[in-house]
Order: structure tokens, then sequence, then C-alpha cells
């Protein structure tokens, strides 16, 4: 569902209209399963006109689990075909090249999202280092105080893993693993996808159903799952 990229609210004062600015997003697809996820969210970000622009990147581990979630080659333009990044909103970025982009800070962008995001490259990032530009770009984030969500996709989760948890929330990042709610009554995995992306895209502001959210009692996804069983 596409939104306007300009607000509908007027100053008070001035009488002046808001012109909402267009986002810019850096995506990230590492080596761990769930790039079906990755996918879905792409679709988001492509649909949304307040997305103006994505860098995404996709690391060579995360070709190989592409490639083998979705039946395609582990080539740059094959995988990129699989996850859908179509649009001309999406370049293309190397995680190899460190001049990259978004190697700086002085490159503007609103957020990076890294989903999956492998334990590996959760540990490197709590711990500052950037062996790639996928971490060196979270690296960015985490100085520029922009947005970083690593949505995690590891179980179980020994003690090195935990504690590399807490030392990129304290950096300024979310984890969010990759974790299924049950109580909305999911019935397929593309409604555990849309779910994780729908709270994904929530964190980010860019949100765009109600369908997960909790009312007190119930979900609108709840109620439709449990009103036919």
């Amino acid at each position: 569902m596409a939104h306007s990229s300009v607000s509908a609210q007027f100053n008070g004062v001035s009488g002046e209209r808001h012109v909402e600015e267009q986002r810019r997003m850096t995506v990230a697809v590492t080596g761990a399963g769930g790039t079906g996820a990755a996918k879905r969210f792409l679709a988001a970000l492509q649909a949304d006109d307040r997305v103006s622009h994505v860098d995404l990147l996709v690391s060579a581990n995360g070709r190989k689990l592409a490639a083998l979630e979705f039946g395609t080659g582990e080539d740059m333009e094959s995988v990129a075909v699989a996850l859908g990044a179509t649009s001309e909103k999406i370049r293309l970025l190397d995680p190899a090249d460190l001049s990259g982009p978004v190697t700086s800070g002085s490159y503007l962008y609103d957020a990076m999202v890294i989903l999956p995001c492998a334990v590996g490259v959760l540990g490197r990032i709590a711990n500052g280092l950037a062996i790639d530009l996928i971490e060196r770009a979270a690296d960015v984030a985490l100085k520029e105080r922009r947005r970083l969500v690593l949505c995690l996709r590891e179980t179980p989760l020994n003690l090195a893993h935990l504690r590399n948890m807490v030392a990129v929330t304290e950096a300024g990042a979310i984890v969010y693993p990759m974790i299924p709610t049950y109580y909305n009554v999911p019935e397929t995995l593309a409604e555990l996808q849309e779910e994780l992306v729908e709270r994904v895209l929530q964190l980010l502001g860019l949100g765009h159903t109600d369908r997960y959210r909790w009312d007190g009692t119930s979900t609108p996804a709840r109620r439709e799952h449990t009103a036919t069983s």
C-alpha cells in the first residue's frame, strides 16, 4: 500500500503546509536463514512513496543463504532478482568495497536494517570491528546516532551472543530477533513474515497497518483467524 510523501498537516500559526521528507534507507542481508522476510521487507520499502532510496548490501554468506532458500544462483544479480530488488529506488552496493558511500557519516540516510542478521555480524558490530561495508555502515549508524535494527536469527543463544546483544543495545542499536508471535494465530509462513516486517517498519516510523496492533483485548489479525476457526 503506497503512502503519500506529503503530510496533510498544517501549521496552525503560519498556515504553511509541512512536507514530509522522504526516507533514505540502508538494508543488509547477511548469512542467516530468513531471507524470505528480507524480500518482503524490500517489497514494502519499494511500494512506500515515503521511501525515496534504498542502498542494499548482501554479504557473500547472505547470497549463499538466498540461493539455498530461493533456489537461485549465488551471483549478486540472481540474488537481487530473487529478493525482488528491482525498483529504481534500490542501489546495489558491494559489501567488499569499503569505499562505498555508506562508509562515511557524511552520507545521509535515516536508518539501517540488517535482516537477517548473523550472530557473527552482531559480534563484530558490538565490538566496533568492521571487516566489510555492512559492518562499517552499522558502525556509522551508531556513531551518527541513526536508527540501527538488527534482526537476529539464531537459537539457542550462548553467553557471547547475549553479551554482544547487550553491547549493541548500549551503543544505541535495536536488537529485534526473528521470533514470531503466537497470539495472532498465524497460519502460514507468509503471515509470520508479514507481521515481522510490519513491526520492523513501525520501528522506523513506516508502519502501514493496524492489523497486529493490540487494543487491550485482541488484534485485527487475531480476530480474523479466530472468527474462521
